[in-house]
């Protein structure tokens, strides 16, 4: 039998102008630190001093959980933590992700070529695109940087400048822009002494009486994002996930309860093209796109090297191993290009 032909179903695909979807792995790929990593972090650098003792007693508890293999995200639902501790582990997580991604912006300084999501965008506005979305549950700056490396305008639900303000999408006017939809914030996204969201650009540290605004995992998670800017930013990438052709994910792992059921009714209900590109595909991802129902599917992990990749394709029932690197965005890219 012959292989099915995925270099022209990932063309078909791409050529429906895709929603592009940034999960944590297309960071991991930089160095930023996955939920093993930060969870370490956390136990050994967070802030406990002066908090009362039922605080002190749940940050035993989730130390315990995280010291027996517990993964963050679980451990976090297990416990409940006070609004104190909880700003606590937000601001030792802001400090962990912020110095890597400012790491990453130097090391962009110096290689115009680092980020292969600036080639992406260059590629998808010569058509007639305008307007690209991006829909990520990363904090990290990623994504604007490779806008700024390829003089792609971004717009993350704020005006422009240094200290930015919550701006609607009509107010900010350029002939092609990227929407990058942050569903769990920015670490550049700040609760100003004034309770309102601003984002601060170039901050190293915490600026006094100033909040970080990032989703960590947990009970509070929920509750966190039915607020503004959160509720304005989701309800944006809905409505983008809505109206895409179809849907590109990188290190996307289909775990997140914010952008999962508009993507699974529309690949299910309206059999939108979807294609992943990823390390390894996760379970949920497995269970969601190959077992389930979803018909027009491309899903390419990396084989036992860089320099292998395994496909798994709606075309064909049994997945085919190609040897080359096709599962990082940078392979993918020649698929395309």
């Amino acid at each position: 039998m012959l292989d099915f032909n995925y270099p022209k179903q990932a063309q078909e695909f791409y050529g429906k102008g895709p929603a592009i979807i940034m999960g944590s792995g297309a960071s991991a790929a930089y160095g930023i630190s996955g939920m093993w990593d930060l969870a370490n972090h956390l136990v050994e650098n967070t802030d406990t001093s002066g908090l009362n003792a039922a605080e002190n007693e749940t940050w035993w508890e989730f130390c315990q959980l995280l010291n027996d293999s517990v993964d963050l995200e679980s451990a976090l639902h297990q416990v409940t933590a006070s609004e104190e501790l909880t700003a606590r582990i937000v601001k030792s997580t802001w400090s962990l992700i912020n110095f890597e991604d400012n790491k990453i912006f130097q090391k962009s300084l110096q290689n115009s070529a680092l980020f292969p999501l600036s080639r992406l965008l260059e590629h998808m506005f010569k058509s007639s695109l305008k307007t690209i979305n991006v829909v990520t549950t990363n904090y990290d700056r990623l994504a604007e940087y490779a806008c700024d490396q390829a003089r792609i305008y971004h717009y993350t639900g704020f005006t422009h400048g240094f200290f930015r303000q919550l701006a609607d999408p009509e107010e900010i006017i350029s002939s092609r822009r990227v929407n990058i939809w942050k569903v769990h914030g920015s670490l550049d996204w700040f609760q100003s002494p004034l309770e309102d969201t601003v984002a601060l650009t170039n901050i190293q540290e915490i600026p006094d009486n100033y909040q970080p605004q990032i989703v960590t995992p947990g009970t509070q998670k929920y509750q966190k994002t039915h607020l503004e800017p959160f509720r304005s930013i989701i309800n944006n990438a809905d409505q983008a996930l809505n109206e895409a052709g179809s849907y590109l994910c990188v290190g996307y792992g289909f775990n997140d309860e914010h952008i999962q059921p508009k993507l699974m009714v529309k690949c299910l209900r309206q059999k939108t093209p979807i294609t992943i590109i990823t390390y390894a595909l996760s379970d949920s991802a497995k269970k969601l796109i190959l077992d389930g129902k979803a018909q027009n599917y491309l899903a390419i992990e990396r084989g036992e090297t860089d320099d292998q990749s395994i496909v798994y394709s709606s075309l064909d029932k049994d997945p085919l191993k190609v040897q080359k690197n096709i599962w990082s965005l940078e392979g993918y890219l020649e698929l395309i290009m």
